[in-house]
């Protein structure tokens, strides 16, 4: 496991398009959340620790927001040829056993990730309601191994923010977990590993 940092993607970056199946070939994209107040998008794995410590309260959150007419996608991104565990049938799993309220989506070729520029899982990204990037960075303080339960503060906080026509906060803290497992090949250009 390679602890990551999220690139911090500037804020006013307008969200990339996205057109990606679920698990059982669902698609969805950018396009049909046109209306929506706010847009989560949220790159997770099945297998990362990171992602494991807080996929409790990423469903918890997702519930809550949902409610109040944001927008939100999971999307894995890893290499399911390496790290098996991420594989679309496990994705579907994952969603089912922890109640994932939003599509989880499967992005093979890892585009949306390069184009999102994500580094690592967990990584979220919230847009206004023009798709503008108004947040990037962690969830809340916890990571595994230092006792902090998940409440999803930084990213509670920056949701209400935006669904009140303000900016999120200033010293916005990126996100850590493990890096997006890489096709052979496919690691972009801002990939330390």
């Amino acid at each position: 496991m390679v602890r990551t940092a999220s690139t911090m993607l500037p804020l006013g970056t307008p969200a990339p398009e996205f057109d990606l199946p679920e698990p059982d070939g669902t698609r969805h994209s950018l396009a049909e959340f046109a209306s929506a107040k706010a847009l989560l998008v949220m790159f997770l794995s099945n297998h990362c620790p990171y992602v494991k410590l807080v996929r409790e309260e990423i469903a918890r959150l997702a519930r809550d927001y949902q409610a109040q007419g944001v927008g939100i996608v999971g999307i894995m991104s890893n290499d399911v040829d390496n790290y098996p565990d991420d594989a679309p049938d496990k994705m579907a799993e994952e969603a089912a056993r922890y109640g994932y309220p939003f599509p989880y989506l499967y992005d093979e070729d890892q585009s949306v990730a390069k184009a999102y520029r994500a580094a690592c899982t967990p990584d979220f990204f919230v847009f206004d309601a023009e798709h503008r990037l108004a947040y990037r960075g962690q969830l809340d303080a916890a990571r595994p191994g230092n006792g902090i339960e998940p409440d999803g503060a930084d990213l509670r906080a920056a949701l209400d923010a935006v669904l009140s026509g303000q900016p999120a906060a200033d010293g916005q803290k990126p996100s850590l977990g493990c890096n997006i497992k890489w096709k052979a090949g496919n690691a972009p250009d801002y990939y330390a590993g």
